[in-house]
C-alpha cells in the first residue's frame, strides 16, 4: 500500500529588505543633498541627516526565536498599548470574541512585521480608511489597513497592519497560500504605525501595557494546553496513518 502524499508547506519568496523599500526615498534625499554641496553646503548637513535616518529607520535585524513552541510571538516592535477582550466585527471571524493585543510603533522602532506563529496565510485583505494618530484607539477601525489571518495546527490568529497619521503605506510581501514560520516577515509599515495581534480567549497573555516587545522575538502569549494537545493528537493520527 502506497503512503499517502502529503503537500509540502507553500513557502513565501524571501522578501526585500526593508532598506530596497526605500529606494526612492534614498534617490529623491541624495539628489537634494548633490545640490545641496553644489550650490549651499550647509543645506547639505540636515539632507544628509535624513538620509542617516532614513537607513535607521528601514533597517531589518536578524532576531533570535525562543524555542518553546507554545508561545505566540510578537508581529511588530513597539510599545503594547491595550490588552483587551473584543468581539471582531472582521467577518472572518464572524464577531467572535476574541483577545487583542495592540502595539503602537513609533518611528524610532523597527517596521517590519513577522508571522507570530507557524501557519498558512488563508486571508490578506486591504481596506481602505482615515489615517488617524495610530494611537486612538478608533484608528483600528477607521484607519486604512490590512487584515492578515494565519491559519496554523494549535490556532487560528488574526494580525491588522494599521496605518497612522505619518505612516500612510503598507507594503505586504506575502500572499495567500504562503506558508509562514514564526519570526518569518510577511510585510512593513512605513513611518510610526499600529500593529494588533487577535489571539483566542483562552490563550495566556504574557505581557502587560506599557511593554516594550521585538517582533518575532518577544512573546506576547502562550497557547493554552488543550490547544497543544490536540496538536499533538493530530500529529499522532497523522503519524498512524502513515505506517498503515
Amino acid at each position: 500500500m502506497s503512503s499517502p502524499t502529503i503537500p509540502s508547506p507553500q513557502y513565501p519568496p524571501k522578501p526585500p529588505k526593508a532598506i530596497y523599500e526605500a529606494r526612492w526615498v534614498f534617490i529623491v534625499l541624495g539628489f537634494f543633498w548633490l545640490l545641496a554641496l553644489a550650490f549651499s553646503p550647509l543645506l547639505a548637513l540636515p539632507v544628509g541627516l535624513l538620509i542617516i535616518f532614513s537607513c535607521y529607520f528601514f533597517r531589518d535585524p536578524e532576531r533570535s526565536l525562543p524555542a518553546d513552541p507554545t508561545l505566540i510571538l510578537s508581529p511588530a516592535d513597539g510599545r503594547v498599548t491595550s490588552i483587551e477582550e473584543i468581539e471582531e466585527e472582521d467577518s472572518f471571524f464572524s464577531s467572535q470574541r476574541m483577545k487583542r493585543i495592540s502595539i503602537f510603533l513609533s518611528v524610532f522602532d523597527v517596521h517590519v512585521n513577522r508571522s507570530p506563529i507557524d501557519g498558512e496565510i488563508i486571508l490578506s485583505e486591504p481596506r481602505g480608511g482615515l489615517y488617524l494618530d495610530a494611537r486612538q484607539p478608533s484608528s483600528s477601525r477607521l484607519n486604512e489597513s490590512r487584515f492578515w489571518v494565519i491559519q496554523g495546527e494549535r490556532m487560528t490568529v488574526g494580525v491588522k497592519q494599521i496605518t497612522g497619521a505619518i505612516a500612510r503605506r503598507i507594503v505586504p510581501w506575502a500572499r495567500c497560500g504562503d506558508f509562514l514560520r514564526r519570526g518569518d516577515r510577511f510585510g512593513m509599515i512605513r513611518f510610526g504605525s499600529r500593529t494588533d495581534l487577535y489571539l483566542p480567549l483562552e490563550v495566556e497573555v504574557l505581557v502587560h501595557v506599557g511593554q516594550k516587545v521585538q517582533g518575532g522575538s518577544s512573546a506576547l502569549a502562550r497557547c493554552a494546553p488543550e490547544h497543544l494537545f490536540s496538536s499533538m493528537e493530530r500529529e499522532a493520527s497523522l503519524s498512524s496513518t502513515l505506517d498503515v
